[in-house]
């Protein structure tokens, strides 16, 4: 019997280290815990770039994709609301709206990595969007079609969306981006496994 007892508590030991073992593996959200959120900069997206296009394109045509520093605007630096950044980055938004009289395109263009951000963000843009119109550009609930239908019958001039969707309608022709002065990107913002829409592979 003391012998018995004696072999059955290695055993429950061994389990009980290998279950601690399991549960100590890194998820990636341990990994972007740990990194800080910082504004992004030109050359974070330009890395992106070159990284996405760099198999597939040769070198001159890489140097083609190079924007200069003059096209970007300053990143807010997480002082300020959504509101106010775009305040400040568009003093004249009135006068472009005003201004603004093409159908199938928008004179903002909001990218960031779900719809319910996208929803967050036109929420919190009240203070900034004055008389105009905002167009939800995402998948979910809305089919591609009926937002197709919106930009040929009517003028907008924030759309609000994702990258998937945004992609779609250019692709098929929905959306024309000649007249889109302004694109913002939600570069730093994190989703439940504490991802910002860059570390998302399909984007």
């Amino acid at each position: 019997q003391p012998t018995e007892c004696f072999l059955s508590q290695p055993e429950e030991k061994q389990e009980t280290t290998v279950k601690a073992k399991r549960r100590k593996k890194k998820k990636i959200s341990d990994i972007l815990q740990n990194t800080a959120s910082k504004p992004g900069v030109p050359a974070d997206l330009q890395n992106l770039l070159s990284q996405h296009f760099g198999e597939n394109r040769s070198v001159i045509e890489i140097e083609e994709l190079k924007l200069s520093d003059s096209c970007f605007l300053p990143s807010n630096d997480l002082t300020h609301s959504f509101s106010s950044y775009l305040k400040e980055i568009c003093p004249k938004w009135a006068k472009l709206r005003r201004n603004h009289k093409e159908k199938k395109s928008v004179v903002m263009l909001v990218i960031c990595s779900s719809a319910l951000r996208s929803l967050e963000l036109i929420k919190s843009m009240t203070a900034f969007k004055g008389d105009c119109r905002v167009l939800k550009l995402f998948a979910k609930h809305i089919k591609i079609k009926e937002q197709m239908n919106m930009l040929e019958k009517g003028v907008f001039h924030i759309g609000v969306g994702t990258p998937g969707r945004v992609k779609a309608l250019v692709e098929q022709d929905g959306l024309c981006l000649n007249s889109t002065k302004y694109m913002i990107l939600d570069w730093n913002w994190r989703d439940q496994k504490l991802r910002r829409m860059m570390d998302i592979p399909e984007v």
